[in-house]
């Protein structure tokens, strides 16, 4: 037995070694092995949410059956109350909510690093959530299990920052593609929110994973799709093209009041004096009652969008499901329930167009198509006015209907969407949870190209000083000598006193330079960075592209007075080249 354990270790510390020799091969790899995970963990996921809404509404309604058909109000409640104790006393807060913005959050400011446990939690807490009723959807969990298995991949190989977050990526796609059997739309979503950029070095392995991810699920699930579209819809007459534009800003309307609403309902939920983990059953309970009116408000409610798509459902109970839709999810998601908001989105978005098409057919008879067409674009053209991902909506929803036919019509209606949900909205539903968090998102893509870039690694450590009790003359000539534009000033005891730039001398020459020192013309208030602070952030925060700002102290964090270095904006080019070149050598 002990042979055989040594033999396994060689073979296994064999693989290791080549997988860091080669650097396509270990892409491919782990991509694989990541899609593979992320395949299983929606397969496992699904299961999950099948199998705890059979044991929370029938245990439940056995149990209840006293009640009558009122039980279903107490069903997601004490979903509430299991998925607030999973998050509080597993300690897992990032699993509470969409998901999706904790896993942004993981890469734009923790280099892509997700806890281990997060998947597991997050299986748990979602399936429970949903299964119980809860209005959310499956994407956000998905998406965050796939990429914490990603995450944790990368880190047990011990790869770099540039690794790990391709890893993430993977897994996002991953678990689009294998949830919604949408492969491309994996693609684009890890790419266009996940990653917010759609070109990128590493998209081979990104494809790799979600192409895994979709077999796997063919294999437990089958070659599915989630809508059951009644026909083949497409564009009447040239005409219905103005329509669709008005749709798509009647969607971006509704993103907006959604966005507005559950962020909303979560500042209430924040500020409320009660425990954390009884909040998510406070939250149910609202849900239960919005429920009773109609099952298509709990869970996923993928049963009522296939009905608008038939047209079997009337204008006012339309109107009342799109609102009621709204409150649900905010509820579910604003007390702390776990969940995505991808599907309440289309959900919404069939209300809408289902609403639009029938009204537009009431006016112009003859003129429109099914208001099952109308419906169908609404639904992409709500989630991308909600997630900004213009892209990924219409393509996860091609692979989800696989109606091609309207393809003009939901171009048109999902760009108009984005474009006035720009306008409304500074950040989209997933980033303004971040900046509400202070992280922005929105930095140039230069500056999230330099994230993995420390300060230290490209400061000028030996720049020269000068004294507060120097001459300003002796400073000019000093400038002059060097060709330098400033000086950091460190007094007698080693301190930084400030910093004296060739503007300030300029200033004060017309005055007279008789008598005046260094320290009578220094810069006191300093602007300072750390060394290993991320050139993106100095990027960002300190205003390095600005004229006014050509040099940035280095400081030590323990001892903010002990001057390390000096930051330039020629530093800031080394870093530059030295994240491209990572990139291109893909550094294991």
């Amino acid at each position: 037995m002990k042979g055989h354990r040594n033999f396994l270790s060689s073979k296994l510390a064999y693989v290791a070694a080549y997988l860091r020799t080669h650097r396509i091969a270990t892409g491919v790899t782990l991509s694989i092995v990541v899609g593979l995970g992320g395949g299983l963990g929606a397969v496992v996921f699904r299961w999950f949410i099948k199998t705890f809404h059979q044991l929370l509404f029938g245990g439940i309604g056995d149990a209840l059956g006293f009640l009558g058909q009122y039980y279903v109000i107490l069903v997601p409640a004490v979903g509430g109350v299991m998925v607030g104790c999973i998050i509080y006393f597993t300690r897992t807060g990032e699993t509470k909510g969409h998901g999706v913005p904790e896993v942004m959050e993981a890469v734009w400011r923790d280099g892509g690093r997700i806890r281990a446990r997060v998947a597991a939690v997050k299986v748990l807490a979602s399936s429970i959530c949903l299964g119980s009723g809860g209005s959310a959807g499956r994407e956000g969990p998905i998406v965050q299990i796939g990429s914490s298995i990603g995450s944790t991949v990368a880190q047990r190989f011990r790869l770099p920052e540039d690794w790990v977050k391709t890893l993430v990526a993977c897994g996002a796609a991953a678990g689009i593609s294998a949830t919604f059997n949408a492969p491309i739309g994996g693609i684009f979503f890890a790419l266009e929110v996940i990653l917010r950029r759609v070109l990128s070095p590493r998209l081979g392995f990104v494809v790799v994973s979600s192409v895994v991810a979709a077999l796997v699920a063919h294999a437990f699930l089958g070659d599915f799709r989630t809508f059951s579209v009644p026909m083949e819809y497409t564009l009447n007459s040239y005409s219905e093209l103005p329509l669709y534009i008005l749709l798509g800003l009647l969607c971006a309307l509704v993103a907006t009041l959604f966005i507005r609403s559950l962020y909303k309902v979560e500042d209430g939920f924040n500020a409320l004096k009660f425990p954390e983990y009884l909040k998510p059953a406070l939250g149910g309970i609202a849900v239960g009652f919005i429920g009773f009116y109609n099952p298509y408000l709990f869970g996923v409610g993928y049963g009522g969008v296939d009905q608008v798509l038939l047209g079997n459902i009337g204008l006012s109970a339309l109107v009342a499901l799109l609102f009621l839709k709204i409150l649900a999810t905010s509820f579910t998601l604003g007390s702390g329930g776990s969940g995505g908001i991808f599907a309440p989105s289309l959900f919404m978005g069939a209300m809408v167009g289902g609403l639009f098409g029938k009204a537009a057919g009431v006016f112009l008879p003859g003129t429109v198509g099914p208001s099952g067409a109308y419906a169908l674009v609404g639904m992409a053209a709500v989630f991308a006015g909600a997630a900004g991902a213009p892209l990924t909506s219409f393509l996860i929803l091609f692979e989800m209907t696989r109606d091609y036919a309207i393809i003009l019509p939901l171009l048109l209606a999902v760009v108009t969407s984005t474009l006035l949900a720009r306008q409304l909205n500074h950040e989209n539903i997933y980033t303004l949870k971040l900046a509400r968090r202070g992280i922005n998102t929105q930095r140039p893509e230069e500056a999230a190209f330099l994230t993995g870039v420390t300060v230290g690694e490209v400061m000028s450590r030996d720049f020269p000083t000068v004294s507060p009790q120097m001459s300003i003359t002796d400073l000019m000539d000093k400038l002059n000598r060097t060709g330098h534009h400033g000086f950091p000033v460190v007094d007698e005891n080693g301190e930084l006193y400030g910093f004296v730039a060739l503007a300030d001398v300029e200033n004060r020459i017309a005055s007279g330079t008789k008598g005046i020192t260094v320290a009578d013309i220094a810069t006191r208030n300093l602007v300072v960075t750390y060394p290993d602070e991320s050139l993106s952030e100095v990027v960002e925060h300190l205003g390095m592209g600005s004229a006014e700002v050509g040099h940035i102290p280095v400081v030590s964090r323990e001892d903010p007075g002990r001057l390390l270095g000096i930051l330039r904006r020629h530093d800031i080019i080394k870093g530059y080249v030295k994240s491209v070149a990572r990139v291109h050598e893909g550094e294991m």
